[in-house]
């Protein structure tokens, strides 16, 4: 019968990943893998499913009732920095300054603006959004393959201002926090190595892939790309104006992360929506329909992240997770290794960073503090071990990119998977010896 425990859980985990990489939403597919692990590992039906407690409805409850306000409040101000035009202030700055002439000079220009943006809260989809129009002119008119454009837009959703960076607002940052009692700039050095390394690698692996490009013959009109129907907004705030928001967000984070005040990401967040309200008032028709489409956006986003770890609660209270539990944390060596290994299956296996933080840290956080393992290294290397092999081909923030760009999984996937997985890969590496060395 224990066999058949573990297969339950690993057919479980076979039918997220390709119902999600079919398109069906995790919100369906994640209660079906629970009912297999569930039935697989005779635990007690509706118990297990909509029990009042260690059921896939309190995970979902409890992950959602954590981190709410986070992605509501992210939500709201994504849409306002979207919708005032900041964002595209932001953007044509840059690419101002970087000029607009040469093929790496757009790339590089690209990553920074994608970087600014998500270190300043705003969430993945809204940069996404804002960045397609701007780039399809610049790659027509330099006429480079539109498929490079994957590479430093992921780079700057998936990588350093995603898990690195001190006191990036993620929720991939904030998940941790939750349950090691950390802080949002936990092991600052670490987090800076590892932003160091996934940049250096980043601009490499861009710069070595337009060459090739660029050498094969590639060009813009081998994709087929569709002209954008999106019009640039004529009347935006200033750079000076749209920066200020995301400004006063890490300073707010940064200082009560030193002065260890609770719920500082919240504190953060609401601060900056409310200047973001003040500022853009002149640019946005509508402050109403701005906090109304916030709100309604946060709702999916935090219902699939809440699915994937309350499909993960099933798997750890399952009789049959106790052969992985104990493979996982029997791993060789520092027991860092074991648990950046837990951390990055379980980034690939749900598809998503966030989901698989909360099944990790409530699985195995309180096993490596007893260890006696610092926090704070803990919080780090587990959320960068977390994104090395999440952008699979199911993930959302793939599929959503490859929608909008025109793109391909043939065509669109592979360059975006080699830069996020070789930059986050080559970062933990780095943080990884660093923490060892050094804790």
């Amino acid at each position: 019968m224990d066999i058949i425990q573990v297969i339950g859980i690993l057919l479980g985990i076979i039918v997220v990943i390709y119902g999600a990489m079919k398109g069906f939403s995790i919100l369906i597919v994640a209660p079906i893998a629970a009912i297999i692990v569930i039935i697989t590992n005779q635990l007690d039906f509706f118990t297990s499913l909509i029990g009042k407690e260690h059921s896939y409805m309190t995970g979902l409850t409890d992950f959602v009732i954590n981190f709410f306000a986070v992605f509501l409040l992210g939500a709201i101000l994504a849409k306002y920095i979207d919708k005032s035009g900041a964002a595209q202030s932001i953007a044509q700055k840059i690419l101002e300054k970087t000029g607009t002439k040469n093929p790496f000079s757009v790339l590089v220009a690209l990553l920074i603006i994608t970087a600014i943006l998500t270190y300043g809260g705003v969430s993945l989809f809204v940069v996404i959004f804002v960045l397609i129009p701007l780039a399809k002119p610049l790659f027509k008119q330099l006429n480079i393959a539109w498929n490079l454009v994957t590479i430093p837009i992921q780079l700057g959703l998936g990588t350093f201002t995603m898990t690195m960076l001190p006191a990036t607002p993620s929720i991939q940052n904030v998940v941790p926090t939750a349950y090691l009692g950390t802080t949002l700039t936990a092991a600052p050095l670490l987090g800076i190595i590892g932003a160091v390394v996934a940049a250096a690698f980043g601009l490499w692996y861009m710069k070595f892939t337009l060459n090739k490009s660029i050498a094969n013959g590639e060009t813009f009109a081998d994709f087929n790309v569709k002209e954008s129907d999106e019009e640039l907004k004529k009347e935006i705030p200033s750079f000076f104006l749209s920066i200020i928001p995301i400004l006063l967000l890490i300073a707010i984070i940064i200082v009560g992360s030193i002065l260890k005040v609770p719920n500082i990401i919240v504190i953060g967040l609401a601060a900056a929506v409310i200047v973001s309200a003040i500022l853009f008032k002149k640019y946005i028709p509508s402050q109403k329909a701005v906090i109304n489409e916030g709100a309604s956006g946060s709702i999916m986003p935090v219902f699939f992240t809440s699915s994937a770890v309350a499909f993960g609660v099933i798997i750890t209270f399952s009789p049959g997770f106790k052969y992985i539990s104990d493979f996982i944390l029997n791993i060789p060596g520092n027991p860092l290794i074991s648990l950046s290994v837990a951390s990055a299956l379980f980034g690939g296996i749900t598809g998503s960073a966030s989901g698989a933080l909360g099944i990790v840290m409530q699985a195995f956080g309180q096993s490596y503090l007893d260890m006696g393992l610092n926090p704070e290294v803990i919080h780090r290397v587990s959320a960068v071990a977390s994104s090395v092999i999440t952008l699979m081909p199911h993930n959302g923030a793939v599929l959503t990119f490859l929608a909008l760009t025109g793109l391909t999984h043939q065509n669109g996937f592979k360059y975006q998977f080699i830069a996020v997985t070789g930059a986050n890969l080559l970062a933990l590496i780095a943080v990884l010896i660093t923490a060892i060395i050094i804790y």
